[in-house]
């Protein structure tokens, strides 16, 4: 019988798929910033929880990945690198007593979007940090919209039109359902043709009565 997609934490049998899905998502990233099998090992043996793979219906096929780690975060000093941050894309310097988790990367291939597989991809982070007690998630979202307007409005502008319902973008404005508040964006986050670098800065927070029910 046919179900819909699941997910499962990243095991070592999807790594060579989670790669694959990392050159099928981000055509206009430059190949540094992909994370490959080496980086999915190191991943995988840190933090397992915090790593995650869709299936398709058939319990085989990777059709999308989310992976993180937890850390503490000042944002009042956000600017940072993605490469930088995630200790280039390995995650040794994963903190299990950090408030958040930073959501390095979450993709869905091209033919199984909006299927509802970000959503459930989101949705297996927020119970990650409810089950930790941990703040919430933040991350540095890529804005590939921006591609379209950046001749006539700064990056800046293009987020707070995004934020403000006025312009939809195909990440931000999902992120913005799915719970998460811009919180400004990041210079110089990765090299990525489409947004010239730049990144919104987002972050989502659980529910007061169900952070405050898990948290020790």
């Amino acid at each position: 019988m046919n179900t819909g997609p699941r997910i499962v934490t990243l095991t070592p049998q999807h790594f060579a798929a989670a790669a694959k899905l990392q050159r099928d998502c981000y055509p206009t990233l430059d190949p540094a910033e992909l994370m490959g099998v080496a980086q999915f090992d190191s991943q995988h043996k840190v933090f397992p929880e915090g790593q995650f793979i869709a299936l398709a219906h058939d319990g085989q096929t990777a059709i999308g990945m989310a992976s993180g780690f937890f850390c503490d975060f000042d944002f009042n000093a956000p600017h940072h690198t993605f490469r930088g941050f995630c200790d280039h894309l390995y995650f040794r310097n994963h903190n299990p007593r950090g408030a958040w988790y930073y959501g390095a990367d979450i993709c869905v291939h091209p033919n199984y979007r909006g299927q509802g597989v970000g959503r459930l991809l989101y949705q297996a982070r927020q119970d990650l940090v409810i089950r930790h007690g941990k703040r919430g998630i933040v991350a540095g979202g890529l804005i590939p919209g921006f591609a379209d307007h950046k001749h006539r409005m700064t990056a800046a502008q293009y987020v707070d039109a995004v934020a403000r319902g006025e312009l939809h973008d195909p990440t931000l404005s999902f992120q913005l359902r799915n719970g998460f508040v811009v919180h400004g964006v990041i210079e110089d986050y990765l090299e990525d043709a489409a947004s010239d670098g730049w990144a919104s800065l987002i972050a989502w927070e659980p529910p007061e009565n169900e952070a405050d029910t898990q948290r020790v």
